[in-house]
């Protein structure tokens, strides 16, 4: 566990737990630090250009712990307002213990804090989506989303991220996705009289030719997004890198040709700030 601040004279503060569910490449983590700390120091940026600017406190919890990590208590989450998940190797719909012990975890918190704002990236998002009754499984085509990529966003994602073109691009790093977005119903009581004037609607904020749910958005409750709003170019080749060579991806060529684009300029940092400006409540107007 580690708390990490950001401030500089009074200023509002977004205070966040970070769930790490992975590791990144020795490299990546001797360079960056976890996965957290990346995410700290990206939200840190977004927090700065923010108006008025905004402090950060991020306490990290790694999560795995099979790898010394550890599932927090329920009780730890009495002050915590926004909740993110991080990206993972690991299947967001396998069976693993620690997985299931999330998943419960998270099903609580949402029933019993209804003031907290949950996110996630990739895996995160993944399993947020599941937490409200949708499939999760591998691309039909078997292939991988890798790198670069275009993702068309609708008119809600043009308002989560206040942009005026109709698409961004962003760094991916997965084969499964969710099938189809969280409704009313695969969600039961998770979305039945949503609390402090949130939305019971689920939106997908955008699609790419390769997964048609990039990211979903509860108003005051839920915005994940399958991207990697952090991801620079050592990270982008190192974690294609650990993918083939574990045999996760086994079409060489294409693992190639993704590695060629991590060097692309990135809308991560748009990501970030509609993130946090979420995170700060500054959503209800979105629908």
């Amino acid at each position: 566990m580690s708390r990490l601040d950001k401030t500089t004279g009074p200023r509002p503060i977004v205070r966040m737990m970070v769930l790490e569910t992975d590791e990144p490449h020795p490299e990546t983590k001797d360079r960056k630090g976890s996965f957290g700390e990346i995410l700290h120091q990206h939200f840190v940026k977004a927090g700065e250009a923010h108006d008025p600017p905004l402090g950060i406190e991020t306490d990290i919890r790694f999560v795995i712990p099979e790898k010394d990590g550890r599932i927090p208590k329920y009780e730890e989450f009495e002050d915590c307002h926004a909740l993110l998940i991080t990206g993972s190797v690991y299947d967001a719909h396998g069976d693993d213990p620690w997985i299931l012990e999330l998943l419960e975890l998270l099903r609580k918190l949402w029933l019993q804090h209804p003031k907290m704002h949950f996110s996630g990236v990739c895996f995160g998002h993944q399993l947020l989506c599941r937490l409200l009754g949708a499939e999760i499984s591998p691309a039909p085509t078997g292939d991988w989303e890798l790198g670069h990529s275009k993702v068309s966003l609708n008119e809600v994602g043009k308002k989560l991220f206040r942009a005026e073109d109709d698409h961004v691009h962003l760094h991916q790093m997965h084969q499964d996705q969710v099938v189809s977005p969280p409704t009313r119903e695969t969600a039961a009581e998770l979305l039945a009289g949503t609390a402090r004037g949130g939305s019971e609607k689920v939106e997908v904020w955008g699609h790419s030719d390769h997964t048609a749910v990039q990211g979903v958005y509860i108003r005051g409750r839920l915005f994940t997004t399958q991207a990697h709003l952090a991801f620079d170019e050592g990270m982008v080749k190192r974690q294609i890198e650990m993918r083939v060579e574990s045999g996760s991806i086994g079409d060489l060529e294409h693992a190639d040709q993704a590695a060629e684009t991590a060097h692309l300029d990135h809308d991560g940092e748009l990501v970030a700030a509609a993130i946090l400006r979420f995170f700060h409540d500054e959503d209800e107007d979105i629908e």
